[in-house]
């Protein structure tokens, strides 16, 4: 399996990314930190490529998909997990909140899927997106007005890749809370938000019952995404969501 993984320098992705090559797939891995980039593949071991790749500068992105189709010999399958997180009131977002957002969070994602077309159409390969419950199961989380928007884009965007490419498997992979990694593999999701903001609005989402109270271990993450990508060409998974078992109570 030739697999792209974007979003590898960090969190899920790069969890992902480091397993699937420690499986013995061929992994590209993409991301703007190539100091980090460089750890992982080395991590992954020697069927992983580090290739620097910025998803809101459309020509980077459009190089860094080309490079690990060449360096691969082909692509097989696509995993999109990069994804940013403004905390911040609806009212307080700013123009290059909503901006920023939307080319992280969706334009990326479609810029490097008709990067990647050519390749998977040649494959019969599959193209999956990282969502979040926040954009299909649950209301809209209060103060993740524009990551929530974005990924409820996302999810439109994988329908609309699917109408007018059925010969590649899209799948929407909805992700609940997830314990990720640690060290490099932690999540930066969070990074930069306003800790007394963020004290008042995560008791928000516990007291409406938003955020589960357990983790998916992040190993049950990477099955998930593998049996995605190891699909046979003559079946389609449009959507799979993974989310923590809650533990029993008497």
């Amino acid at each position: 399996m030739r697999t792209v993984v974007i979003g590898a320098s960090s969190g899920l992705g790069r969890c992902v990314a480091v397993a699937l090559a420690a499986r013995g797939d061929q992994v590209a891995m993409l991301a703007r930190r190539k100091d980090r980039l460089d750890e992982a593949a080395a991590e992954g071991g020697p069927t992983a490529v580090a290739i620097e790749c910025d998803v809101t500068d459309a020509a980077s992105c459009t190089s860094a998909v080309e490079q690990s189709a060449e360096a691969m010999g082909g692509i097989d399958a696509m995993v999109y997990t990069t994804g940013i997180g403004v905390l911040r009131r609806i009212e307080e977002l700013s123009a290059e909140d909503w901006t920023n957002s939307f080319a992280t969070n969706v334009i990326g994602a479609s810029i490097a899927t008709a990067a990647a077309l050519p390749f998977l159409k040649q494959s019969q390969g599959t193209a999956a997106y990282f969502s979040s419950i926040s954009a299909s199961m649950t209301p809209p989380w209060p103060g993740l007005a524009a990551y929530v928007t974005s990924k409820a884009a996302l999810d439109k965007l994988v329908e609309a890749w699917h109408t007018e490419h059925p010969e590649v498997g899209f799948t929407r992979i909805t992700v609940g809370d997830c314990g990720g990694g640690e060290g490099p593999s932690a999540t930066g999701f969070a990074d930069g938000w306003d800790r007394e903001l963020a004290g008042d609005l995560v008791t928000t989402w516990y007291t409406r019952g938003y955020i589960a109270g357990a983790l998916i271990d992040v190993d049950e993450l990477v099955d998930t995404v593998s049996a995605v990508l190891h699909r046979r060409p003559s079946a389609r998974i449009p959507s799979v969501v993974v989310v923590p078992r809650l533990p029993l109570t008497e």
